[in-house]
């Protein structure tokens, strides 16, 4: 009895023994498996860092673009209301110039012959009335067109104003000399500075087909133009017009405009001038914003006083047509 009791506690203990060592933890295998535990971590913590980074950078430029879109709806709410602003100006200019269309009729209507102009009336009877343009003497035998040739007239008049010219040409079947400067000075035929150029049919073709391109600079003022003509070809023996052909003026002066022509366009024995100066005014400006028409309303206020005083007449054209 005594063996089989130690033999049964020895194997007691050996199951013992197997039994605790199968339940106790495998520190080799713990130890191992830190290192790469913390690794992950170190590596999740790094793309959060980086997220957050790029999620701080994109709440940046969508701000940035929100702020963007708001300065678009605020400058497409200002060009609306600039457009109705606009739109309100156009049609008030409209009327205005119907205004100035029917002052200039009037002004025309009123408009007295001279005792020159009845005896040339009398001379040519009914024909007076077909060669003339809105009132304007025919009685010259010299003629100096004067043309401005600026942006707004070659762009927006300049068929008009050859027009205008072509008619004006007509109601002088024949004259002695003719002359074509820019509102500069400037010759159209260099090869004429300072001369008349005889007049004949192939002559007036020959400048109504240099018109159609000429466009030297000019800085939208007639005033050169007119004073380096009368400088140059005034003669008391001689009958000469002047007709300007423009639609502003931008010089510092109509005063000194006016005072400068009448130093140099001297009165005749009879008091009156030698040279006339007749004004054709084309409508450019007043289809535009009334605060863009002042250099037009100048340009007619110059030339309806250098016409007045120099017994020509101004004619102010309503439309392009």
């Amino acid at each position: 009895m005594s063996f089989l009791d130690i033999m049964c506690c020895g194997f007691g203990a050996i199951i013992l023994l197997m039994m605790i060592s199968k339940t106790a933890p495998d520190t080799a295998a713990l130890e191992l498996s830190d290192a790469p535990t913390s690794g992950s971590v170190l590596d999740l913590q790094r793309q959060l860092f980086s997220l957050r980074g790029e999620t701080n950078v994109l709440n940046r430029e969508l701000n940035a673009q929100q702020e963007q879109l708001s300065d678009f709806t605020t400058r497409i709410a200002r060009l609306r209301a600039e457009l109705s602003d606009l739109q309100g100006e156009f049609a008030t200019a409209g009327a205005a110039t119907d205004d100035a269309e029917r002052q200039g009729e009037l002004a025309l209507a009123r408009q007295q012959l001279t005792e020159e102009m009845q005896r040339l009336q009398a001379s040519l009877g009914a024909q007076v009335d077909g060669n003339a343009i809105g009132g304007v003497p025919v009685d010259s035998e010299y003629v100096i067109f004067i043309i401005d040739t600026s942006g707004s007239m070659f762009n927006y008049a300049w068929n008009r104003m050859m027009e205008v010219m072509q008619q004006t040409l007509e109601i002088y079947p024949e004259l002695k000399g003719i002359q074509v400067l820019s509102d500069e000075g400037d010759y159209m035929f260099s090869s004429f500075r300072g001369q008349w150029i005889d007049d004949s049919p192939a002559r007036r073709q020959a400048i109504m087909q240099r018109l159609r391109t000429w466009n030297p600079f000019s800085d939208s003022s007639p005033v050169e133009g007119i004073v380096a003509a009368i400088r140059t070809f005034y003669d008391p023996n001689k009958k000469i017009s002047l007709y300007v052909l423009g639609d502003e003026f931008t010089g510092p002066s109509i005063a000194d405009v006016i005072a400068t022509v009448d130093q140099l366009n001297t009165s005749a024995a009879d008091g009156q001038r030698l040279v006339r100066i007749h004004g054709i005014g084309f409508p450019t400006l007043f289809s535009q914003p009334r605060r863009y028409q002042t250099t037009g309303i100048r340009f007619a206020t110059l030339m309806r006083e250098l016409a007045r005083r120099n017994r020509g007449t101004f004619v102010g054209l309503s439309d392009f047509y």
